[in-house]
């Protein structure tokens, strides 16, 4: 099988990590959005998938925060993934790394939202950088 790339898109919303700059990601059911990016699938690409990975630098304020990540397309949840995030005594700061993959899509151009939302109460956990979203949509096509 042959694959032929239709579109590629990333973002790098935040590219180093920094204490500085840090926000909290808030607790479910509130949710903040990362970064967005926009693929588009041309009419004749039938056969189609999207794959997406996702890098986030966290770090731990308080508690084992339970940060859950997830990926919209067009507003629909495709994708969700959870990371335990530890505060002290261990290790406080992670560089969380995930892939989805979202297959035949229609043709027109998709939005891709990446969000986070810490789900542990009385725990707390910042967005420390960087943070990375990329997209390669490609048509697979079947080789004689």
């Amino acid at each position: 099988m042959r694959a032929r790339v239709l579109d590629y898109r990333a973002v790098q919303p935040r590219r180093t990590f920094n204490t500085a700059t840090a926000f909290v990601i808030p607790r479910s059911p509130k949710r903040v959005r990362l970064a967005t990016l926009r693929v588009t699938i041309p009419t004749a690409a039938r056969r189609n998938k999207v794959e997406l990975i996702g890098t986030v630098g966290v770090r731990g304020v308080t508690g084992i925060a339970q940060i859950v990540f997830r990926i919209f397309r067009d507003g629909r949840e495709i994708f969700r993934t959870r990371q335990g995030v530890e505060s002290a005594g261990s290790e406080q700061n992670y560089a969380i790394t995930f892939q989805a993959i979202d297959f035949n899509l229609t043709a027109g151009t998709h939005v891709y939202r990446l969000t986070a939302e810490n789900a542990a109460a009385g725990t707390t956990a910042e967005v420390v950088g960087p943070v990375s979203f990329s997209a390669l949509a490609i048509r697979q096509r079947q080789t004689v």
